[in-house]
């Protein structure tokens, strides 16, 4: 049997710490080597959570070590980490948002596809519970044929906008919103947006949004966030032919990775949906509750593994982070102009 793939993760705040390790460590075909932090408090956390794990000053130092870098530093600092792991023939997860705007992560998507490096972006909540109940739902027809999609986020977290190219919400929650109604809905051609501005550190930076999309198969996405009105909810609603279905959901992963728990300490019982924020379905036929699928984070390091092994496609490729990025530009330009976009096909 092949010894697992090492793995080295750029950056240990919240992301590196909670939302990617606790994951690689589930996978058994990967084996965290080294994570690359500067900061004193990182590193102690570091030596606390996994004694004997390595930190190195930079991501220079810790590539030989590695066959793949997961890329979880602050945004500004992605572009340049990304294509130095790349040019090492070393295999790269990247965090959202992948890029600044959609010509960046096209110069990444061709620099990976050029050395002929996997390379893929961690959108994962495509692996979210209510995510895939609802997908489920929509591949069974319960609903009939989908006309509207709506999708609610909401944090009560406004300590964490950062007036910074990439610090604001379109950027941050808006990345996974609009990847998760692509991935559902397929390509779209209109966007229109508009954006709450607030100042920030003398600056302005895009607390909450609210984006319209119009995708090629018919379906209208209406996509929502806010992190400043100190309110905490995430859901998901499908229109359909043959009926409706409405989620309220508890987000169960991310707050069982801030808590600490695993899905080693956590077991069968990892990332389902408690029974009071099931789904329900409404037909002709009345009213249904809809059992919660599994939600796991597993999966996506799981296909990366597999990836880096050359053994099927990585998990989210760059060009659906591109079409995700454009989609953030349109939306971008929508609210400057106030105007609905169209986005080439």
């Amino acid at each position: 049997m092949s010894a697992p793939l090492r793995v080295v993760i750029a950056g240990y705040g919240a992301g590196g710490r909670s939302f990617h390790a606790p994951f690689i460590d589930a996978v058994p075909d990967l084996k965290l080597v080294g994570v690359v932090t500067r900061s004193a408090e990182r590193r102690a956390q570091l030596a606390a959570d996994r004694p004997g794990v390595p930190a190195y000053d930079d991501l220079t130092s810790a590539l030989p070590h590695a066959d793949l870098a997961v890329i979880t530093t602050p945004p500004e600092t992605r572009r340049q980490l990304v294509l130095e792991a790349v040019a090492a023939g070393v295999s790269v997860v990247a965090d959202k948002p992948f890029a600044p705007d959609a010509a960046t992560a096209r110069e990444l998507r061709d620099a990976a596809a050029a050395a002929g490096v996997p390379l893929a972006v961690f959108h994962n909540r495509r692996w979210d519970a209510d995510v895939r109940t609802l997908r489920r739902v929509i591949e069974s027809d319960a609903v009939g044929d989908v006309w509207r999609f709506g999708s609610r986020f909401d944090a009560d977290d406004p300590g964490t906008l950062e007036a910074t190219p990439g610090g604001g919400l379109l950027r941050d929650i808006g990345s996974h919103l609009v990847d998760q109604a692509l991935w559902l809905f397929g390509p779209a051609h209109h966007v229109y947006a508009e954006l709450d501005w607030v100042p920030v550190d003398g600056g302005r930076v895009d607390a909450g949004f609210t984006l319209a999309l119009t995708h090629n198969s018919g379906v209208r996405s209406l996509l929502t966030s806010s992190k400043i009105n100190h309110a905490a909810q995430r859901e998901l609603r499908v229109l359909g032919s043959q009926g409706s279905y409405r989620s309220n959901s508890a987000d169960v992963q991310a707050e069982a990775s801030l808590a600490g728990l695993t899905p080693a300490s956590e077991g069968d019982r990892w990332g389902y949906e408690p029974e009071d924020h099931w789904g329900e379905l409404r037909t002709a036929s009345g009213t249904e509750p809809v059992p919660s699928a599994q939600g796991d984070y597993r999966d996506y390091y799981a296909r990366m593994a597999a990836a880096v092994r050359g053994n099927g496609p990585v998990p989210v490729t760059p060009q659906e982070a591109v079409d995700t990025l454009e989609v953030l530009d349109a939306a971008r330009l929508s609210d400057a102009e106030s105007q609905v976009v169209t986005l080439e096909a």
